[in-house]
């Protein structure tokens, strides 16, 4: 590996302008052999001798100018190809049986009374990309550690289930399946990359595009993580990451670039199938993609091998003495590159090569059948070879490939290079017939003329199955195959909580402290401890994490190469190569990959990490859903705090940091666990929980999710009749009233727990009501018990019916239920229709703004007065009490003036 100056320089390519000439003379004899060489040779050898020069000078590592983009032909010259290892023709006839599977399996997925279709085109591009791979770089599991981890381009699955059938890990009953995960369950194959619905095949979700490079990404910088600090060796593991051209116009897909140069992660290789073409047109008709990204990748830091043109085309390029073909490739645009590829070779010669004389000289002996021929980089196996070999080869620096391709390769005129193949799923007798001579397939026509046509297997004993199984046995095992190889982890005992459930004496805390002191003495567990990875996009401080800094110190494989600002400081920033905390800079999308890769370790490497990763509330389910989304579907485990939470709390920030909602967008995620606790010794609880769920013994797939606050409140100890099961299902009450003649329920949750005491209180001393406080920690888990209670009460009519939870609690409980919360009304709405009796919920909806936490609260109408209101209006509508109570409630509390609220408790970041 690269050293660290050498793969992290401060200056990439610096020239210094201003140093003086201390040596006129020698320059000018330079300046004259540079003309010389122009004005004798011409300036395209002039030209050569340029880069040549400039390649020197980087091999001596002088500094000179970064080219951000080269000629548009292959990077790695003939000569300096490898020597290919594999038998090519077993490996194209092993190629074409998997192209011919993969477009069968569509079509017949497409068949009538079906109709669930799929996509074929882009298998058909990337094919031999694929092939090269599994046959001579992929790694698998079988050596015991981790194997390579492979992104696989979502919409090429069909030919990763093709290749699996040949190698007798599927059958043909589960291609039949494809689409129909229930309906023709056991045997259902998901329609893309997707470990949930398949746990034992796929390793990464891959079809959300842009999410894929970004996951690879931090899977090989997590890679290097685990190996740093010493949990697990992932020395061989490679990251591949096959991508789409159209797809790196996702922010997602370009945006974290920088960090894989940064980091030197040349255990990664990104592979663009530049194919040319989006979903329905093409990437960059008057441009050209490929060098497009050439200047993205360069100027991050990457290496670049671009893959052109195949073997045909190296004559030609080997007499283009003056670059008259040269200028012609870099010239031309994409759009009509891809014309030429649906084209015919007579059209070809006259619109490619005619208009310059030299150009139709060069192919003058070659026929319109060999122009028509000239194929691309992205499906000549040598070539391809020569590109993942100078891949893993290189160090330092990340590498992407390059790889032009044509959309519906193989599939025939009807399907390559037109703008509507993505979404092409059927093909007729005639393209079927058309694609079989293509493939030689010994397939008859009877068969394809009579309904669905068959899939292709040459014998289980040919000479290409043994192929494939040798080769994949010399690459340790089938790939992809995902493996859970971890063990339960020994949990710390109550001892580790025992500080949480003191309470916070007389000192206030807010949440965010709470759960940050139950973290702090979790990391100090001798059996546990080091695999918690801490994660927060540029705010420890503001969360109170500054405190893990002289401890856990901040991951930096280059370690600290200066001294800090705050050195002298007991809490200074402390970087290290073997660091515990991921301090990912201002980046919630790199933040939650960072999670997921962490989360995922358990199946990927065998060694479970647990992440912890806390972030400003209103930036993870707003900002970086989908990523959520993508760590149910990788079967990640984690916990995930969700700071800084509330619509009111978070004073002065305004709207946009105002989250009111985030507890409902977790509650659209099945593999979400969601909380939003008020007090300490629920945090402790939960987090207890949530590590016996995620990590002990018959661990489960999911991830937890706690809101937390930046107010302080005092905390009390955890009573001695705590109700640890009304904690963990969602609802426990905390403090009963004491007196009053009228009885009622207050339901609240985070920091509306202290708001609805106050009220309580006020109830009591003014009003003449008795109201028990509830504290609900968790409205998403209270509904999710009721939802499973009525499928099965739905399902199961001759059996028992269920009471929901929330039911069972509330039943006897008299009154009146009023619900508060600084989340918007829906969120405690959503266990509505189960609640016994009078039901009524207060919320935060509508905008965010910048405010006193008082005056929002009273803005809302969802503070202690309010909570009051609320009380006795629906002891108003049951008769309880006379309606002219509402009015002097409203006068007496100026529940209609805004600044008369008490501007409440002032700052307290964490």
């Amino acid at each position: 590996m690269a050293s660290g100056s050498d793969r992290n320089p401060i200056i990439i390519g610096g020239l210094p302008s201003q140093v003086p000439d201390f040596d006129p003379e020698e320059t000018q004899e330079w300046l004259d052999s540079l003309d010389a060489a122009v004005d004798e040779r011409g300036r395209e050898r002039a030209r050569y001798l340029m880069l040549r020069l400039i390649e020197r000078a980087r091999e001596k590592r002088v500094a000179v100018p970064e080219m951000r983009s080269t000629d548009y032909v292959n990077t790695i010259a003939t000569k300096d190809e490898p020597f290919f290892p594999g038998n090519e023709e077993i490996e194209r006839k092993v190629l074409n049986a998997t192209r011919w599977n993969a477009a069968v399996m569509v079509s017949r997925a497409q068949r009538p009374g079906i109709g669930v279709g799929g996509h074929i085109a882009t298998f058909a591009s990337s094919a031999s990309l694929y092939d090269v791979g599994f046959n001579h770089f992929f790694r698998g599991k079988d050596e015991g550690d981790g194997g390579d981890q492979i992104f696989f381009q979502g919409h090429a699955s069909p030919g990763v289930y093709a290749r699996a059938y040949l190698l007798d890990r599927l059958s043909e009953n589960q291609l039949d399946a494809f689409r129909q995960e229930k309906s023709k369950a056991p045997n259902g194959l998901s329609s893309y990359p997707h470990p949930r619905l398949m746990p034992d095949f796929w390793e990464f979700p891959t079809v959300s595009m842009g999410l894929g490079p970004l996951g690879a990404i931090y899977q090989a910088r997590m890679n290097r993580y685990m190996e740093a600090r010493g949990i697990a060796d992932t020395s061989k593991s490679h990251v591949w990451a096959y991508l789409g051209d159209g797809e790196m116009d996702e922010p997602e897909s370009l945006g974290q670039l920088s960090i894989a140069a940064r980091e030197g992660l040349d255990n990664l290789t990104f592979v663009v199938n530049c194919n040319l073409q989006r979903l329905d047109g093409p990437v960059r008709g008057n441009g050209k993609i490929m060098q497009e990204l050439e200047s993205q990748f360069r100027g991050a830091g990457w290496n670049v091998i671009k893959l052109v043109w195949d073997r045909s085309w190296d004559p030609l390029l080997a007499q283009d003495r003056d670059g008259i073909l040269v200028n012609k490739l870099n010239s031309t645009p994409d759009g009509q590159f891809q014309t030429y590829a649906t084209e015919t070779g007579a059209y070809i010669r006259d619109h490619f090569f005619g208009d310059d004389h030299r150009l139709r000289a060069m192919v003058e002996n070659m026929t319109d059948d060999q122009i028509l021929h000239l194929g691309r980089g992205g499906h000549d196996h040598k070539k391809i070879y020569a590109a993942y070999a100078a891949a893993k080869a290189h160090k330092g620096q990340p590498t992407v490939i390059l790889a032009q391709t044509v959309k519906g390769w193989t599939l025939g005129p009807n399907f390559e290079g037109r703008n509507a193949t993505h979404q092409m799923k059927k093909l007729t007798v005639e393209d079927l017939k058309g694609f079989r001579d293509r493939l030689h397939l010994p397939i008859p026509d009877k068969d394809l003329e009579d309904g669905a046509p068959p899939y292709y297997h040459p014998g289980r004993d040919s000479e290409e199955i043994q192929y494939m199984h040798d080769r994949r046995k010399g690459l340790g095992g089938y790939v992809p195959t995902r493996v859970v190889r971890a063990k339960p982890l020994q949990l710390p005992d109550d001892k580790a909580y025992a500080g949480a459930k003191k309470g916070s004496g007389q000192q206030k805390i807010a949440t965010t402290m709470a759960f940050v002191r139950v973290l702090k003495d979790l990391m100090r567990d001798k059996e546990i401890g080091k695999r918690f990875v801490p994660i927060a996009p540029d705010e420890y401080r503001t969360f109170g994490m500054d405190a893990f800094f002289p401890s856990a110190k901040i991951y930096n494989p280059l370690g600290q190469q200066y001294e800090s600002v705050d050195r002298e400081l007991l809490l200074a920033y402390k970087e290290s190569p073997t660091g515990q905390m991921l301090h990912d800079g201002i980046t919630e999308a790199g933040c939650t990959a960072s999670l997921i890769a962490a989360g995922s370790a358990y199946a990927t490497h065998g060694e479970p990490l647990i992440p912890v990763y806390v972030f400003y509330s209103m930036f993870g389910f707003q900002r970086t859903g989908d990523q959520f989304w993508q760590m149910a579907d990788q079967l990640s485990r984690g916990f995930v705090l969700g700071a800084t939470a509330g619509r009111t709390t978070l004073t002065g920030e305004g709207l946009q940091h105002a989250d009111g909602h985030s507890q409902l967008l977790a509650s659209t995620n099945p593999a979400c666990v969601a909380y939003d606790p008020a007090y300490g010794y629920e945090i402790a609880h939960i987090v207890k929980d949530g590590l016996r769920r995620m990590y002990g013994e018959n661990s489960e797939d999911i991830f937890y999710y706690l809101t937390v606050y930046n107010e302080p409140i005092l905390h009390p100890a955890e009573p001695a009749d705590a109700d640890v099961e009304g904690i963990l299902k969602g609802l426990h009450r905390v403090k009963p009233g004491e007196k009053g003649e009228h009885t009622a329920q207050i339901l609240a949750s985070g920091v509306a727990v202290p708001w609805a005491v106050e009220a309580q209180q006020i109830l009591a001393d003014e009003w003449n009501v008795k109201a028990d406080v509830w504290s609900a920690t968790s409205w998403n888990e209270l509904r999710r018990d009721a939802v499973e209670a009525e499928e099965h009460n739905l399902l199961h009519p001759e059996e028992e019916q269920r009471v929901p939870y929330v039911t069972q609690k509330l039943q006897g409980a008299e009154g009146p239920k009023v619900a508060v919360s600084d989340w918007m009304r829906s969120v405690p709405d959503q266990i509505a229709r189960w609640v016994p009796g009078t039901y009524q919920s207060l919320g935060a909806d509508g905008f965010g703004f910048a405010d006193t936490r008082g005056a929002a609260r009273r803005f809302f109408h969802i503070d202690a007065q309010s909570i009051v209101l609320g009380v006795l209006t629906e002891l108003a509508k049951e008769g309880k009490v006379d309606r002219s109570l509402l009015k002097q409630a409203i006068d007496r509390y100026q529940l209609l003036d805004v600044a008369a609220a008490d501007a409440g408790e002032a700052g307290g970041d964490a």
